[in-house]
């Protein structure tokens, strides 16, 4: 016989208060993870990277990228049918980890939300000026740090306006998410319909290379392997929904269906638009398709007209904006969940729950002002873009094997038998070993130091190159030594939060 919780006691089964506000239902928990994966940002803001590396041909890192993916959503769907928590990976980790691996995992997914609302910010650059050239604000666009100066003023104005949203409530920013994916989901779907009245050659046209294998010492695989970052960085932060585990209602059944749901959604409309806008483009050998102010962008402007293509652009700055909300909400969660355990500085502050909007109001000011401080880097250097891109890409694939690795051994030492509202049943070893070694290899493809990825053109910085693994690796050295100094003495839920 199951037991049904009610909702409090979701929260009491773990040690602590419900505090939070309990409010999003089914829609806005898919909303919450649709919106982070965001298929019209991240196809429309590397577009250009990944067929500039590896041609057409790059499309099939699409399902390589989504099968791998799903092996690790189904382990999360599970930890989220058994642990609805708020942080997620950081809460999950906590329950299947020691108390070092879990602190080291929510510190990695922090640094890696931050990153990434930084890095998702960005993508405004790549598609407002195409709209309307009053949005180039600094410069004309072609001054030598003209969009680079012009993203960092673009982003950091996106970023106050999540932030205000996130203090006002998450009541406030379901509402935007679910109102916000209705309208990208209807646009992916209107884009990939005009686009497909538009083809001028046939599906065959994802065997093609376009000469990308030269210059690499592993041939086109060494090509291909670097252009999958283009589909890596689409198709994660799935776990959002999980993360908002404490403000949904009947989460220990709606979290997982939201996570699963979301990724295959994405998976579905975002292989279809990059199919057909390959379909479509005009001019293969044009080489605006491989440059960043031309790109898909490029593709739907030339193919659809300038007021129509517009109208559609909009909606992918619309889909840019709940893409930052979305990050930036799971961001907000994962510190007020570490802070409530005591384990970050400043635990009582940013812990604090405001008494009206029943929500963490500091760390939505603490994040976006990281974030913030994360664009300045892109002003002098222009490049910083792929390797923040990149670096997050990477956090949230080490936070997630520091999920699916504990999981694993816990499943052959017989301490978790899985279960729960998503039980995985005889499947869990063999998808929870595959989502282990697909994590694994991904994270060493995307950290390796390729210049083409990290430093494509001049100028050239060793520091640049080697970004990724300097970046991360300093990262866990130093949150170790905060833990083992500072904060592990100081651990243990705030009085304030404990039931």
């Amino acid at each position: 016989m199951t037991t049904t919780l009610a909702p409090a006691d979701d929260v009491r089964e773990f040690g602590y208060n419900q505090q939070l506000d309990r409010t999003l239902g089914t829609f806005a928990s898919f909303a919450a993870g649709v919106s982070y994966l965001s298929i019209l940002t991240g196809t429309f803001q590397l577009f250009y990277f990944g067929y500039g590396t590896a041609g057409p041909a790059y499309l099939w890192s699409w399902p390589l990228v989504f099968t791998g993916q799903l092996l690790v959503a189904l382990c999360f769907a599970e930890l989220a049918g058994h642990f609805p928590l708020a942080g997620s990976v950081y809460a999950w980790a906590k329950q299947l980890a020691s108390a070092t691996v879990a602190w080291l995992t929510g510190w990695v997914l922090l640094v890696g939300s931050i990153v990434t609302l930084a890095a998702t910010v960005l993508a405004l650059q790549i598609t407002l000026p195409q709209i309307w050239s009053g949005f180039q604000v600094i410069g004309d666009g072609t001054g030598q740090y003209d969009g680079a100066v012009n993203a960092v003023v673009l982003g950091s104005v996106l970023i106050v306006l999540t932030t205000t949203a996130n203090v006002l409530g998450v009541r406030l920013v379901g509402r935007i998410a679910s109102i916000g994916v209705a309208i990208e989901l209807t646009a992916a779907v209107c884009i990939i319909g005009v686009l497909a009245l538009h083809v001028v050659r046939g599906p065959q046209v994802v065997l093609q290379s376009q000469g990308t294998a030269a210059g690499h010492a592993l041939g086109y695989p060494g090509a291909f392997l670097a252009a999958s970052l283009a589909s890596a960085y689409v198709l994660y932060g799935f776990d959002t929904a999980g993360s908002l585990g404490e403000e949904t209602c009947n989460a220990r059944r709606t979290a997982p269906r939201a996570i699963l749901r979301a990724l295959i959604a994405s998976f579905v409309l975002g292989g279809l638009l990059l199919l057909f806008g390959l379909m479509s483009a005009p001019d293969l050998a044009d080489p605006a398709l491989s440059s960043a102010s031309g790109g898909l962008q490029g593709v739907l402007l030339e193919v659809v007209g300038g007021p129509l293509g517009r109208v559609f652009l909009g909606c992918v700055v619309a889909a840019v904006s709940i893409c930052a909300l979305a990050v930036h909400t799971a961001a907000i969660r994962v510190t007020f969940a570490m802070a409530r355990d005591g384990v970050l500085p400043f635990s009582h502050r940013l812990a604090n729950v405001s008494p009206t909007a029943r929500t963490p109001a500091m760390p939505a000011v603490v994040v976006g002002l990281f974030a913030i401080g994360i664009l300045l880097l892109n002003i002098r250097q222009p490049q910083v873009f792929t390797v923040v891109t990149s670096i997050a890409v990477l956090l949230f694939y080490i936070a997630y094997l520091l999920v699916t690795g504990p999981m694993l051994l816990a499943r052959l030492r017989g301490t978790w038998a899985g279960g729960g509202a998503f039980p995985l049943g005889r499947w869990g070893l063999p998808v929870n070993a595959l989502a282990v070694l697909w994590g694994s290899v991904m994270a060493v493809n995307i950290g390796w130091p390729r210049a083409e990825v990290y430093n494509a053109s001049p100028p050239h910085h060793w520091y640049l190159q080697w970004g990724a693994p300097l970046f991360c690796g300093a990262l866990i050295g130093v949150g170790l030594l905060m833990w083992h100094l500072r904060l592990k003495a100081r651990a243990g839920v705030l009085a304030s939060h404990a039931c």
